[in-house]
């Protein structure tokens, strides 16, 4: 026997029909290279998705063919977020903070057919140009309506469309976008999301327990588009019909303060180095900005230090921590409190609000190590595993890395974890930043996370370095905030409160910056090969 609901398949179609329908007067706002801001608003996105979308069928756009982004956070990359799997496609968003050698990798892996690319973008194109094979490249005219020689214009692609538009028969299991993970361990990974694992991970982004994300509210992603969905923002915008505001290149706090402020943002999305950025921009420039009363932080992509945490809500912006991967889609939990938790100390709040929090509906995680699973005690770690229906169960035509999934069907995250008996997550390490020194296993993430702490401290990262007796020993590299400046010892003693003395990094090594990886996190990789030949006093 069966249910008598209708098979109704799950697609971004439906997602594009809604906001066209009952959203069309909402404004998407997007800052131009030139720092002037473009209006538009979802009933215009809506007619020009449709429009690309017939465009790149009569272009020869088959089913399942991958059409490249290489693009900036604007309307006109929202469009392509929806024309390309409506029309049957694969959008393919390229990393553009990643070497031309990698691009052209990750292009001819994923058998590109179609560029859409910026025009502020195209020095990217020009090297690499001669390693990968497009059939037709479109730039998008953000400051400059000449086009380069052997391109066209994307906004003449769009006139071609011949009239309305009829979407193809699609299949709820389609794939509907690619996203290639980084290749700090191998080469780079490609993930191909169906249409249902992003109508699905939408669904549980939305949630009030999660990025609760309403009409009313102004979303801005500083997170890019280029890269892991944007964390699905673009689509959940779209679906409750929430006003988008993209910063275009413009990344520095100033200009993601004043556009926060003009724009009355409620709700940004960024990673951790982010919102240090805005949090020192605003501790030097109080009531500079006025902010929305309501504005609220999604924070990803890294684990941000509590004293992050602690300090954006002293100013009245509250945060959220999340936690997730390219593999998932990309969020997979969420930190909001349990009610029965909100009368707490402010100590055994922010105990939890710092952990990477609980699996979203339809998560499901758990703790591995080589004895096995681990119990939910908070203290006993393991890797985290994962499956669920926004899951990925492989890799995209790289069978050779088929490892990273269980023989009962889990994803390897790679991360090594705890979950407590609430059922909170919590990040120790990834498996290749812990640190072994004399058999003992040392989080280079909670070291990170006390040091930046201090009030000296701006930024720190904590890597291992060969130890001729321990095997490996935690040395501290650290950026001091400006006008500081702080001991190797002081801070030693500073960790002494929370550490054992066994934990403390022997040395701290301060610097000017530390290097980051094209979404923003710290390149610890970089550090290691900076340090590699470290000599112990």
């Amino acid at each position: 026997m069966s249910g008598t609901m209708m098979d109704f398949p799950l697609t971004l179609v439906a997602v594009l029909e809604r906001v066209g329908k009952y959203f069309g007067k909402i404004e998407v706002v997007s800052r131009r290279p030139d720092r002037s801001l473009h209006r538009t608003t979802y009933a215009q996105v809506y007619r020009r998705a449709r429009a690309l979308a017939q465009a790149l069928q009569h272009a020869g756009l088959g089913h399942g063919d991958r059409v490249a982004t290489l693009c900036w956070n604007h309307a006109e990359h929202l469009e392509a977020y929806f024309a390309v799997p409506c029309a049957g496609g694969v959008l393919h968003t390229l990393n553009l903070r990643l070497s031309p050698g990698e691009l052209s990798y990750i292009v001819r892996h994923a058998g590109d057919k179609f560029l859409i690319i910026d025009d502020v973008l195209f020095p990217i194109y020009e090297k690499m140009r001669g390693e990968v094979s497009f059939e037709r490249v479109w730039v998008v005219p953000t400051i400059s309506s000449t086009t380069p020689a052997g391109c066209e214009n994307y906004e003449q692609l769009i006139t071609t469309a011949r009239g309305e538009f009829q979407y193809p028969a699609l299949n709820e299991n389609d794939p509907a976008a690619m996203c290639y993970t980084s290749g700090t361990t191998g080469p780079p990974k490609g993930v191909l999301y169906s249409h249902r694992s992003l109508v699905l991970h939408t669904l549980a982004i939305g949630m009030a327990d999660t990025f609760d994300l309403r009409q009313r509210d102004v979303l801005l992603p500083v997170v890019p588009m280029f890269h892991a969905n944007a964390w699905g923002l673009p689509f959940l915008a779209a679906m409750v019909g929430a006003k988008l505001v993209f910063p275009g290149p413009h990344y520095d706090p100033a200009s993601l303060l004043e556009l926060m402020a003009g724009e009355q943002v409620t709700f940004a999305a960024g990673v951790p180095t982010v919102w240090m950025g805005v949090l020192e921009a605003l501790e030097k420039n109080p009531g500079r900005w006025k902010l929305a009363a309501d504005l609220r932080l999604g924070i990803g992509g890294a684990a941000p230090p509590e004293a992050l945490i602690r300090a954006l809500d002293s100013l009245g912006l509250r945060t959220m921590h999340s936690w997730g991967m390219t593999e998932l889609t990309p969020v997979g939990t969420a930190g909001t409190l349990k009610s029965y938790m909100l009368d707490w100390p402010d100590d055994e709040k922010y105990a939890v609000k710092r952990l990477q929090g609980l699996p979203l509906p339809f998560v499901e995680v758990r703790a591995v190590s080589e004895q096995g699973e681990v119990p939910w005690d908070g203290e006993s770690v393991g890797e985290l595993q994962v499956r669920g229906p926004f899951v990925a169960a492989s890799y995209y035509n790289l069978p050779e890395a088929a490892d990273r999934w269980t023989n009962d069907g889990w994803f390897r995250t790679g991360d090594v974890a705890a979950i407590d008996p609430e059922g909170y997550i919590k990040i120790a390490d990834r498996t290749k930043d812990l640190i072994k020194s004399g058999g003992e296993w040392i989080s280079s993430v909670d070291l990170e996370s006390a040091l930046m702490g201090h009030p000296a401290v701006k930024e720190a990262a904590v890597i291992a370095v060969a130890h001729p007796k321990w095997l490996e020993r935690p040395l501290a590299v650290v950026v001091c905030k400006d006008g500081w400046t702080i001991s190797a010892e002081d801070l030693r003693a500073f960790l002494g409160w929370k550490f054992a003395k066994w934990q403390i990094p022997d040395a701290v090594e301060f610097v000017e910056a530390l290097p980051r990886t094209s979404v923003g996190k710290f390149k610890k990789s970089e550090l290691r090969e900076r340090y590699q030949n470290w000599k112990w006093k």
